[in-house]
C-alpha cells in the first residue's frame, strides 16, 4: 500500500500532510512530477522526475498505481485511470474518487469542460484555502485509517 502524488500542481500544504503522515504511518508516499523536487530525508518519502511532456507524470502513476494504493491528483481523468486500477483517487480539495462516484465526475468534468470551450464559463475554481486543507486532512485520515486496519487483518 503506498501513496503516489501528481506533485507538479499539488499546493504544498498538502504536500506537507501527506510528508507528517508518512513518517506517522510509516506508509511510502512519492512524489511524482517533471522537474526536480525537494523533499524531507526519509525512508517513507520519495520522489520520482519523469520526463517532461503532456501527461508523462500522469502515465507514471498509472503504470506504478496498485490496487488499495492512494493516488492524489486534481486531475480527474487521471482518478479514473487509476481507480480503474483497483486504487483511490484523492484531490487536494478533499473530494474522494471512487468506483461508486469517478463516472459522474468524469461526466461533470467533461460538461464543464465544453462549457469553458464555449466560452460560457470563465475562470477557474477558487484559491486553496483553510476549508480546503481540512477536507484533504480529514479524507487522508479516514484512508490511512482503513489501510492500516486492512493491513493489520
Amino acid at each position: 500500500m503506498q501513496i503516489w502524488v501528481d506533485a507538479d500542481a499539488c499546493p504544498a500544504e498538502v504536500k506537507s500532510l501527506l510528508f507528517k503522515a508518512a513518517k506517522r504511518t510509516e506508509i511510502k508516499v512519492t512524489l511524482v512530477a517533471n522537474q526536480p523536487l525537494s523533499v524531507p530525508r526519509s525512508n517513507f518519502i520519495g520522489s520520482l522526475l519523469v520526463l517532461p511532456g503532456l501527461n508523462v507524470a500522469d502515465q507514471r502513476i498509472v503504470e506504478l498505481a496498485q490496487p488499495g494504493d492512494l493516488v492524489i491528483t486534481a486531475d480527474i481523468p487521471l482518478a479514473a485511470q487509476v481507480v480503474d486500477k483497483g486504487a483511490q483517487a484523492l484531490n487536494p480539495r478533499g473530494a474522494l474518487y471512487t468506483e461508486a462516484n469517478i463516472g459522474e465526475r468524469l461526466a461533470l468534468r467533461d460538461l464543464m469542460d465544453d462549457l469553458r470551450g464555449e466560452g460560457q464559463i470563465t475562470g477557474g475554481p477558487a484559491g486553496f484555502n483553510a476549508k480546503d486543507r481540512q477536507e484533504f486532512a480529514n479524507q487522508l485520515d479516514r484512508w490511512l485509517t482503513k489501510a492500516r486496519n486492512s493491513s493489520s487483518k
